[in-house]
């Protein structure tokens, strides 16, 4: 389907000042990922590639050491297609591993250091990877995971003699590029696979989309092990750009602003999550004179978002909104520029991608008319070969077209609707799989997680949506007789067995599950999550000093609770990493000075801290100050998103 004209203009918006942009070829979908590097590098050998923190290459050094790499695995692995694990930092080095994986005929495996050692070593072990490859950082790790030593290749320690020439291995476009393990409904991860052909024609959509040329320099703030880190390396490598690798892990959100005006960031790309708890901490004085683009997807968006950028961003920048997911792609993209009108809370994820038809089935698998809906389905001759060892999975999740065509289909799980002009618009999750900061989870497998633990009885895992359309996972569980495990327990349990994004923030004890008419459970009549404190192994201390207040009332505000005790562990009340980067944001805010992320991390109560905070505060406040402050802070509205929004027009109007 082709773009409505005004979807076009603003497109056309999106336009690099140099004016360089050059289509991307159809053509070149058919060739191999190696390939078009190795063409880019004849080119642009001297031009920066990819730059994080102190690390830079240039596309001749990003291709010797990719070189380097495939050699070493060729050596001692051959050019046989298999699975190679990659175990690195954010950073520069492991997309030069990455390369050097593809270069060596090999697909990789991107691995999370922060899953549990039981995950690691169950999709190791169910993928059949035999290399992992790693650097200093993650070592100790990946030795943990690993057959034997021989099957770890560390990075950072390669011998000089290694050739760093082309190998000029010839790669067909099927052949596999990476596979990604995404949470599984059946309680254990699924690994879903990308081929060449597929990765080319997302950085052929991606670069006509956003009219991305040579002149561009792209965030790099998916993770490499996300579905979306694949194509933020590949849609700037393949077109001669700069990619800069961001751990917001490592470096906080409150850090995103100074580097993308001192790296003169052109384009953004992120979940939704990460665009706005790190627009909400802009000050509204900042200026972003280099970005011509946001782009958005793995998360609904929603009018808040539109207006942070209306307000946050110059009047060149476009916004743009998109859907897809690991098995089909990026299907869909709808544009908005200062003049689009959105007074919906739900922001449309607009018109198909080339090469792409949607459709909207009903539970008969009719298609189904405008403003009905229904399940939305896929159609193309680019989606994933499908789960790798999984034939089963495949076949039950894709099938052939119908009316004999070459192209397959690929039900999403994604409820929607066509509007009148034929926009879509996304509703949500049909079966109970969620997005949580991008993050796609089966409650099915906490709830398999949780039911291993010797108390729990039966487990429900919900998702709810919160204050400012954010989304958390409750679990409601009944114990076995005389046991009553506390919320804390639970939590650390999850915590050996789960990656972080997926441990619940709420735990509710209940007596019974109430049940519908046929005996089914009824989601509906589940109670709301309390806001209480829950129960922990430390008791309630109330906070004393300014400082202690202050800091109380913010946790209070971001972990929606009535109160915490000054000695109360922050990741046992409920935190996550994503909340914990709103805390630091209001910190930052609040007492006038910078912490790292890891602060957090390293003193999560309020107590430890409050201590940071006055041994380290940059601009002293007196004891009337820091009281008059908290008074301010008492006085806010609940409603913070929309409070920061009119904080910022304010800012900006009296400039």
């Amino acid at each position: 389907m082709k773009l409505p004209p005004e979807q076009q203009a603003i497109r056309d918006k999106c336009l690099h000042p140099s004016g360089t942009f050059v289509e991307f070829p159809k053509e070149d979908v058919e060739r191999s990922i190696p390939a078009l590097f190795e063409r880019i590098v004849a080119s642009h050998h001297d031009r920066l590639a990819v730059k994080s923190g102190d690390c830079s290459m240039t596309y001749g050094e990003l291709n010797r050491s990719s070189n380097r790499i495939a050699t070493a695995i060729s050596n001692t692995f051959g050019q046989a297609q298999e699975p190679v694990g990659v175990l690195c930092r954010h950073d520069a080095p492991v997309v030069a591993a990455i390369l050097g994986i593809l270069k060596a005929g090999k697909f990789y495996l991107p691995m999370d250091a922060n899953w549990p050692r039981q995950r690691a070593s169950t999709i190791l072990e169910s993928s059949q990877t035999r290399l992992i490859v790693t650097d200093n950082a993650h070592s100790p790790f990946t030795a943990t995971l690993a057959r034997s030593p021989a099957h770890i290749l560390n990075i950072d320690g390669l011998v000089e003699d290694l050739g760093t020439d082309n190998l000029e291995l010839s790669l067909p476009p099927q052949s596999y590029a990476y596979v990604i393990y995404t949470s599984g409904s059946t309680g254990e991860p699924k690994g879903v696979v990308q081929n060449h052909r597929n990765v080319l024609h997302s950085v052929m959509d991606n670069t006509n989309s956003l009219r991305i040329s040579r002149e561009d320099r792209l965030t790099g703030l998916y993770q490499y092990y996300a579905n979306g880190g694949a194509h933020d390396i590949f849609t700037a490598l393949l077109n001669g750009a700069a990619l800069f690798p961001f751990d917001v892990k490592r470096w906080g959100l409150f850090s995103i602003p100074g580097w993308l005006s001192h790296e003169a960031i052109t384009i953004y790309q992120s979940v939704r999550s990460v665009f706005r708890q790190f627009a909400l901490s802009l000050r509204g004085d900042e200026t972003f004179s280099s970005l011509r683009a946001v782009s958005l997807g793995g998360e609904n968006v929603t009018k808040i978002d539109v207006d942070l950028f209306k307000k946050c961003f110059s009047n060149r920048a476009i916004f743009v909104n998109r859907l897809g997911s690991t098995e089909c792609g990026r299907i869909s993209r709808y544009f908005i520029d200062k003049e689009t009108i959105t007074d919906a809370p739900n922001v449309p994820v607009g018109y198909p991608s080339p090469d792409y038809e949607i459709e909207i089935l009903g539970d008969s698998g009719a298609p189904l008319a405008e403003n009905m809906i229904g399940e939305i389905v896929v159609k193309s001759e680019f989606l994933s070969p499908g789960y790798w060892r999984r034939p089963d999975l495949t076949q039950d999740k894709f099938y052939q077209d119908p009316n004999g065509e070459s192209q397959r289909l690929y039900r999403t799980g994604d409820l929607g609707r066509f509007l009148p002009d034929g926009c879509l618009e996304c509703l949500g999750r049909k079966d109970f799989e969620v997005k949580i900061g991008g993050n796609r989870i089966q409650t099915a497998e906490i709830e398999l997680a949780l039911v291993a633990h010797p108390a729990i009885k039966e487990v429900h895992v919900i998702a709810r949506q919160i204050t400012q359309g954010e989304t958390q996972l409750v679990v409601y569980y009944k114990v076995k007789k005389r046991t009553d495990p506390k919320h804390f327990q639970l939590r650390r349990f999850l915590r050996n067995r789960l990656p972080g994004f997926m441990i619940p923030s709420v735990f509710m004890k209940i007596e019974d599950f109430p049940l519908t008419g046929n005996s089914k459970l009824d989601r509906n009549s589940l109670p709301m999550p309390s806001t209480a404190r829950p129960d922990l192994d430390t008791g309630f201390v109330a906070p004393e000093t300014p400082v202690e207040r202050l800091l109380a009332k913010i946790w209070t505000e971001v972990l929606s609770l009535d109160h915490v005790g000054v000695h109360d562990n922050f990741f046992d009340l409920g935190g996550h990493s994503l909340t914990a980067t709103r805390v630091i944001s209001q910190v930052i805010t609040q007492f006038r000075l910078e912490l790292p992320l890891q602060s957090l991390f390293q003193s999560p109560t309020v107590a430890e801290m409050a201590g940071i905070i006055t041994q380290n505060q940059a601009k002293r406040a007196s004891d009337a100050e820091l009281t008059q402050m908290l008074r301010e802070v008492e006085a806010m509205t609940e409603d913070e998103a929309q409070r920061r929004v009119d904080e910022i027009d304010s800012t900006i109007a009296n400039k």
